[in-house]
């Protein structure tokens, strides 16, 4: 049977605000003012580690890469625990699928705390089998690993997974890990990027133009197709 595995950020839910938030509270405590949401947009799709890292290296920051994650997951729980939106056609996907009985996870770049936090804010804890954060793995995406590793806390073959991305660095992580891709990209002019592309079913408008039905017949293929029942 086919598994399901959801980015978290961007994807489900429309986290970016708070992480640009969060990530302009860390810089701003080490004396970069200058962080715009521009900016922060050349980053979706990429883990939190990995964002930090080249951040610190552009402005310089003496502080511990360790110090600016804490502080960057603190502002952010801080933020996402008094809510976090979710997009309504993702929400009408997950609980049809789940409804289906088709195994699903998430497999962000987000820490687990965060994964665990903005599911619970947003009623979606029991709907999933897994749940993979970029900490639990050698390499965050464009690499395979947290999409290889969800596959694998769920029993399923790679070859059977669909992944649901809104960056290009996460439909290359799924093209690395032999999965098919639903891309919604969060970033407009991101839509044709390669790896969206080479996406089995590519929403060029984003989360406005995502249908859930359209996306759970290309999931299930020939297993079932969407009925108003």
């Amino acid at each position: 049977m086919t598994a399901v595995l959801f980015d978290l950020d961007g994807t489900l839910v429309d986290s970016e605000p708070n992480y640009y938030e969060a990530g302009r509270r860390v810089l701003a405590a080490h004396g970069v003012t200058a962080f715009s949401w521009e900016r922060h947009t050349d980053f979706i799709g990429i883990g939190t580690l990995e964002t930090l890292r080249a951040l610190k290296a552009e402005h310089g920051i003496d502080a511990p890469l360790e110090d600016l994650l804490a502080g960057k997951n603190r502002h952010y729980l801080e933020l996402a625990s008094a809510g976090t939106e979710v997009f309504p056609e993702m929400r009408l996907l997950v609980e049809r699928l789940h409804a289906d009985g088709v195994p699903m996870a998430v497999a962000s770049g987000s820490s687990r705390a965060a994964i665990e936090t903005v599911l619970a804010g947003a009623g979606l804890s029991g709907r999933f089998g897994a749940l993979v954060s970029a900490e639990e793995v050698p390499h965050g995406k464009p690499a395979p690993d947290v999409f290889l590793e969800a596959a694998r806390r769920l029993g399923a073959d790679p070859s059977a997974c669909v992944v649901v991305e809104d960056a290009p660095p996460g439909a290359e992580a799924a093209h690395a890990a032999g999965m098919r891709c639903v891309a919604v990209p969060y970033v407009p002019s991101t839509a044709r990027a390669p790896a969206f592309l080479e996406a089995g079913l590519l929403f060029p408008g984003g989360q406005g133009a995502f249908r859930a039905a359209e996306a759970y017949d290309f999931i299930r293929g020939r297993e079932g197709a969407w009925d108003a029942g």
